[in-house]
C-alpha cells in the first residue's frame, strides 16, 4: 500500500484535497440546478404530491406581467451596477495616493464592505424616510419636501439599487487597489523616460496592467445585480405594487408565499439560463486574456 501510494502521489494527494469541494459542488450546485429544471415541469406546493405540467408554468410565465417587470427591473440593476468599477477605479486611485490622513479616508470607503447587506439596506430604508431620514431633513434645509422613494413606483427600484451599489463600488475599490499595488515599476519607469505624464501615462501605462482586474469586477458586479435579492427583501419586500421586484425575489416570493414552487422553479431557470449566457461569455474572454499574455 505504501509503495503504491508513492507511486500515484502525485496525482492522489490533490484529488483528495479537491473531493470535499468537488462533492458539495455537485450536490450543492449542480444536482440543484438539474432539480430545480425537473420541479419547473411540475405544479407542486412543496409538501403534496407533484402534478405533471410540462411546459405550462413557462407559458403562463411568459404571459405574466409581473415577469416583464421583474425582467426590465435586473436590467435596470445591471446598467446602474456597471457604475461601480469606474466609480471604484476613480476611488481606488484616490486613495492610493501618499498624503497624510489618506489612511483613515480608505478605511472609511472601506466600511460597507465589512457591513450586511441587510445593514446597508436598513440604513437607507432610514435615510428615505421621508419624516424624519437624513433625505428629508436635507431636503427641508433647502425648504423643500423629500419624495418617498421607496413608496413611489417609478423611483422605487432606482433608490433600491443606489444602496446596493454602495457597497459595491468599495468590493470594485479593494480589487482596483490590489491591482495598483502589483503595478510593475519597470513599465512606468520606462512610461516617464518616454516622456508619458498625466492622462498619457495612466490610459497607455496603467490601465492596461489593470485590465485582468477590471475584468473580474465587471464580471462580479454583473453577477451580483442579475442575483439582486437582499436588498429588495430588507427595503420593500418587492413592493409597491410588485415594481421593485426582480426576478430572484419574484421566484422567492412565488415558491414561499404563494406555495408554487414548480412555477418558482421556472422563474429560477430562466434567471439560470440569463446567467449561463454571460458565464459563458466570460469564460470566453478569459481565455483570450489568458492566450493574449
Amino acid at each position: 500500500m505504501t509503495i503504491w501510494w508513492r507511486r500515484h502521489r502525485n496525482w492522489l494527494t490533490p484529488a483528495l484535497l479537491l473531493a470535499p469541494g468537488l462533492f458539495l459542488f455537485l450536490v450543492v450546485i449542480i444536482w440543484s440546478s438539474l432539480e430545480t429544471f425537473w420541479i419547473s415541469f411540475f405544479d407542486w406546493d412543496g409538501m403534496g404530491v407533484k402534478t405533471w405540467v410540462g411546459l405550462a408554468n413557462y407559458r403562463e410565465l411568459l404571459d405574466d406581467p409581473q415577469f416583464y417587470v421583474s425582467l426590465k427591473n435586473n436590467l435596470i440593476w445591471l446598467l446602474m451596477f456597471l457604475l461601480a468599477p469606474p466609480a471604484g477605479l476613480a476611488i481606488a486611485f484616490l486613495v492610493n495616493q501618499k498624503i497624510a490622513g489618506m489612511r483613515v479616508m480608505k478605511s472609511l470607503f472601506f466600511m460597507p464592505l465589512v457591513l450586511a447587506t441587510v445593514t446597508v439596506g436598513v440604513i437607507f430604508t432610514w435615510f428615505y424616510d421621508p419624516t424624519f431620514g437624513l433625505l428629508a431633513l436635507l431636503f427641508r434645509a433647502f425648504g423643500a419636501e423629500a419624495p418617498a422613494l421607496l413608496s413611489n413606483e417609478h423611483l422605487v427600484t432606482f433608490a433600491v439599487v443606489a444602496s446596493a451599489l454602495w457597497p459595491q463600488i468599495a468590493f470594485c475599490m479593494v480589487l482596483f487597489l490590489a491591482g495598483l499595488n502589483n503595478l510593475d515599476e519597470e513599465l512606468i519607469g520606462a512610461g516617464r523616460v518616454d516622456g508619458a505624464r498625466g492622462l498619457a501615462m495612466l490610459w497607455h501605462v496603467v490601465l492596461p496592467q489593470l485590465t485582468q482586474v477590471a475584468f473580474i469586477a465587471v464580471a462580479i458586479t454583473i453577477v451580483g445585480a442579475l442575483r439582486s435579492f437582499d436588498a429588495i427583501s430588507v427595503m420593500t419586500a418587492g413592493g409597491p405594487f410588485g415594481s421593485s421586484t426582480t426576478l430572484a425575489y419574484q421566484m422567492y416570493e412565488q415558491s414561499l408565499f404563494s406555495y408554487r414552487f414548480g412555477y418558482g422553479a421556472a422563474i429560477a431557470t430562466i434567471l439560470f439560463l440569463i446567467m449561463a449566457v454571460f458565464i459563458a461569455w466570460y469564460l470566453r474572454g478569459l481565455i483570450r486574456a489568458e492566450k493574449g499574455a
